[in-house]
């Protein structure tokens, strides 16, 4: 750990966080709201030259129980940064129906309005460009469609060649033991390697991998439950994981891991700061250095904190 930093927590819960480097800034997203379920979410987006001092960029909100969360932020091919979140809207006691959407901008501080993107009820996690294409996965959420019992539980590989319209590609990417949140990176020869979080049986995270076109999959069991998973891809090839770990009889933290496909193995690096309400981390690997972006319930009330981290050489 070289430094770790609050670096914003005005709302009452603020969390869900992700990382870009942009036209020689750094930008920061993430949701504001009453508490983690609230009907109340918005985005918030800062900005900071030199990862120190930030500032708020741009505030994305919706209407009265409507909860806007989970924003990712990439940078598209035509240079313009990209937001893909989730809009949730209350559909009565313990249900709620809900929409991916996207929107553009050219300098991180002016927006186009939200564009919905994928399929109602299918929740798109994070979106991957790999040349020219965009890739995201998408899983249904057994508390949006309580009301129809023969919905399966699924994720979906989706891809797009404008970032607006994205189309079903694999319809069933895994489909054991309730899988969600997944983060897909690709090597220098073109493999895919996906990340994917389980919330059922023994909620083990699994590792994926597929050689072009990539509509077939490899996946081995890396027998850690580790929730809002994320992957990059250091520029000598090796693979970090990060998310949320919470073992029996232990606090949940926020932790990096080494992640090995091949193996199908997770090496815990360090654990990040972090307790309580806790994950969801953005990575950025700049000038030897790889910042995390993240959120954590450990001091005072859930902020946002930014990790810098020196990694070993291979």
């Amino acid at each position: 750990m070289v430094s770790v930093q609050r670096i914003w927590g005005q709302a009452p819960h603020s969390a869900f966080t992700d990382l870009v480097r942009f036209r020689d800034s750094w930008f920061c997203t993430f949701r504001e709201g009453e508490s983690h379920v609230s009907y109340d979410g918005s985005i918030r987006v800062i900005s900071s030259s030199d990862g120190e001092t930030w500032s708020s960029a741009a505030h994305i909100s919706g209407r009265p129980e409507q909860d806007l969360r989970d924003p990712k932020l990439v940078v598209a091919p035509d240079g313009r940064l990209m937001v893909l979140g989730l809009d949730r809207r209350l559909q009565g006691e313990d249900r709620y129906e809900f929409f991916s959407w996207v929107a553009f901008s050219e300098d991180g501080s002016n927006w186009s309005d939200p564009v919905e993107v994928g399929e109602p009820d299918v929740f798109m996690w994070r979106v991957t460009w790999n040349q020219g294409v965009a890739y995201a996965t998408g899983y249904t959420d057994r508390r949006a469609f309580s009301h129809r019992s023969n919905q399966e539980e699924l994720v979906r590989l989706y891809r797009s060649e404008d970032g607006t319209q994205f189309d079903p590609y694999v319809n069933y990417l895994f489909e054991r033991g309730s899988p969600s949140e997944a983060s897909i990176v690709f090597q220098e020869d073109e493999t895919a390697v996906c990340l994917l979080r389980r919330d059922g049986g023994d909620n083990s995270a699994q590792i994926g991998t597929s050689a072009p076109p990539y509509d077939h999959w490899n996946w081995k069991d890396l027998g850690l439950p580790i929730g809002g998973p994320h992957l990059v891809s250091l520029p000598d090839g090796r693979l970090v994981g990060s998310g949320r770990l919470r073992l029996e009889d232990q606090e949940s933290r926020t932790a990096l891991w080494w992640l090995d496909p091949d193996a199908g193995t997770a090496t815990e690096i360090l654990r990040l700061p972090s307790g309580g309400d806790t994950s969801y981390a953005g990575m950025v690997f700049h000038e030897d250095l790889l910042w995390v972006s993240y959120y954590s319930t450990h001091e005072e009330k859930t902020s946002i904190y930014l990790a810098k981290v020196s990694l070993p050489s291979p």
